[in-house]
């Protein structure tokens, strides 16, 4: 219920209000002592009304930094290649889910992920917790638990709009809390336990 609550709202905003957030969002990201330090970023490219991404992502890559993006593989696992530019990128239709954009450039499997200092994670909410709700599908769990098998901590950003940092998301058992939320307005931390 809170998905679809959260994706008629992403719904109703115009073209204009997804760039403009999208910039302030990039501007916040940038400011982010987790990302100063990386040398390689996880990320990804938003779609439709999803915060942007692709400011954000050409900013990390005029700084030097290498950046990966996911590519979705037919099990919902996500392999990972380097983004160049948006020359780079491929319009990929995944059967009747959302087209996606990816890499089109050498694959590094799933564990390409674990080259990463910092994880740049879509989602749809965030809570007081940290705890991260996704749109379902699984694909950002199965990365969270690769990390800790290989026993890697990156620092882990969800990229939300304002409204959707919200008191609590249903969480399960194998669910993991992020380190950060950025939102077009700012940043919030979040304590656990490592």
């Amino acid at each position: 219920m809170l998905r679809q609550e959260i994706l008629a709202v992403r719904n109703r905003l115009t073209a204009d209000d997804v760039r403009e957030a999208a910039v302030a969002l990039a501007g916040r990201a940038l400011e982010l002592p987790e990302l100063a330090r990386a040398r390689t970023v996880a990320a990804y490219v938003s779609v439709g009304s999803e915060p942007g991404t692709l400011a954000l992502l050409d900013a990390l890559r005029a700084r030097g930094l290498r950046v990966l993006l996911p590519a979705l593989l037919p099990d919902n696992d996500l392999d990972w290649g380097a983004y160049t530019g948006e020359g780079s990128l491929a319009r990929v239709q995944h059967g009747s889910k959302m087209a996606l954009f990816e890499p089109t450039g050498q694959r590094l499997g799933p564990d390409g992920v674990a080259l990463a200092d910092a994880v740049l994670l879509p989602g749809l909410a965030v809570d007081a917790r940290g705890m991260r709700l996704g749109r379902g599908g699984g694909s950002y769990d199965r990365v969270l638990a690769r990390l800790e098998r290989v026993g890697v901590h990156p620092a882990l950003v969800v990229l939300l709009y304002d409204s959707e940092v919200v008191e609590r998301v249903p969480a399960e058992g194998h669910d993991r809390p992020v380190d950060a939320v950025v939102t077009p307005s700012g940043v919030r931390r979040f304590r656990h336990g490592s």
